[in-house]
């Protein structure tokens, strides 16, 4: 605090100094515009394969399951692309709320996974996962 004399008075002038404050501002601000960037992560080239950790799920996820040979199911019933567009669609929006979760094989060609995730999105699901194979101590 500090003392204001104005025509000969001394009293008591009580202002908060704020550059303290803008300091520590400026200084978390330059540290979240570095870590940020940090914290999302990159697809590994090796998608089979990852040493992330499993999410825990509240309740059950649908799944889409494409085979080494491209045969594609939705919770264990083959059917192909179209079929598969038509069933996710034909669905709820209660159930587009859920996750849905795609389980590929690292053979399967990339445009295909690619395509049936285009698919699921275009039927309105927004929570799309990808389910991997935990990658082994050993191989480190």
């Amino acid at each position: 605090m500090a003392f204001s004399s104005t025509n000969g008075s001394k009293r008591l002038v009580s202002e908060i100094n704020v550059t303290p404050l803008v300091d520590v501002m400026l200084v978390l601000l330059i540290i979240f515009m570095v870590t940020a960037p940090m914290m999302t992560q990159g697809v590994d080239v090796d998608l089979p394969e990852t040493t992330a950790k499993p999410l825990r799920q509240k309740e059950n996820p649908l799944l889409v399951t494409i085979k080494k040979d491209g045969q594609i199911y939705f919770n264990k019933i083959k059917l192909d692309q179209t079929l598969l567009k038509q069933q996710l669609s034909a669905l709820s929006k209660a159930e587009h709320e859920k996750p849905i979760f795609l389980k590929a094989d690292k053979l399967v060609p990339y445009g295909l996974v690619v395509s049936v995730m285009a698919d699921i999105k275009d039927s309105g699901f927004d929570k799309l996962g990808m389910i991997t194979q935990p990658a082994d101590d050993k191989k480190r």
